[in-house]
């Protein structure tokens, strides 16, 4: 088998984000690894229904279809199941008709260390602690919660990102931290020709941007969101930022605090990024949403 092919993009994602596998998860919870391994065997031919993450995979995968026979997106399956327990997800995978072919089966280790080695620029998963130690390995990665997450009206691929310790560094949210709305707007005012550095999710987006400029703008599989609590003037810091990475973002909203939910709906958001808990609190009630854990707000 032929490796990826030059500047494809590779998502790694879990099983458990994926699919809906709390039913089974309950059995390894309160009865133990074996009796999950016996449920799962029992039903590994009773298809599993679609977890949170489920439709924006499949919006990715339909980029293949638009682009002349070139994989520009391939999906590994990450699970800590074993090959045994796995079978019914791969069985599953088959029967939603999802192009998914590469996977790990780490038989309940953390399969965190194969995000780097499949090449993989984002890792979704339901466990924070592989989230994590994946970021810390420079990999772009969220812990997918449980959110309302169906199928949305448009088949584009619409992902929405926040600014601050997930497209950028927690520069300026270390000073918002320390000092408040006062101190971090005379910063950021102060800064505003200077870029930000790079948080853990640019490489992604600029892998996302990549794929993008081979459509036109107007006929894009994928459009994107910046959608930050920032307001005026810390704005002009962000699109300098983004002009010096030589980065598009299809919309930009600067809501200076306002709750993101109603907004991430309006935009139609497949899944959405933001390090703030609060914040994926109130997006999880309309959109998948997928929790970074990164930056100072996220160090105890």
């Amino acid at each position: 088998m032929s490796d990826n092919p030059p500047q494809s993009l590779v998502v790694a994602i879990s099983s458990r984000a994926l699919f809906d596998l709390d039913e089974s998860h309950q059995v390894y919870e309160s009865q133990g690894v074996d009796a999950y391994h016996k449920y799962q065997i029992d039903h590994e031919d009773d298809f599993l229904q679609p977890g949170v993450a489920f439709h924006m995979v499949r919006k990715l995968l339909a980029v293949n279809e638009r682009t002349e026979g070139r994989s520009r997106v391939e999906v590994i399956l990450l699970s800590r199941n074993s090959a045994d327990t796995g079978l019914r997800v791969f069985n599953s995978i088959q029967h939603h008709g999802l192009d998914i072919t590469r996977a790990a089966f780490t038989n309940g280790q953390s399969p965190y260390s194969y995000v780097s080695a499949f090449g993989a620029h984002l890792f979704l998963s339901s466990n924070r602690e592989d989230v994590s130690m994946a970021l810390q390995a420079g990999v772009a990665a969220a812990t997918i919660l449980p959110s309302n997450s169906g199928l949305k009206e448009s088949d584009q691929l619409r992902i929405a990102f926040d600014g601050d310790a997930v497209l950028f560094s927690d520069e300026a949210e270390q000073i918002y931290q320390q000092g408040g709305l006062e101190a971090f707007t005379e910063s950021e005012k102060a800064a505003a020709r200077r870029p930000l550095s790079t948080g853990p999710f640019k490489s992604f987006l600029m892998a996302l941007q990549q794929i993008q400029s081979e459509f036109p703008a107007d006929d894009s599989p994928i459009r994107t969101a910046l959608i930050t609590a920032r307001a005026a003037p810390a704005h002009e810091r962000v699109i300098r930022t983004l002009r010096e990475w030589n980065i598009r973002i299809d919309e930009a909203l600067f809501l200076g605090g306002r709750d993101k939910g109603e907004f991430l709906r309006a935009f139609g958001a497949d899944i959405f990024f933001d390090d703030q808990r609060g914040h994926c609190e109130s997006a999880r009630q309309h959109v998948a949403t997928g929790h970074v854990p990164s930056g100072i707000v996220n160090q105890s």
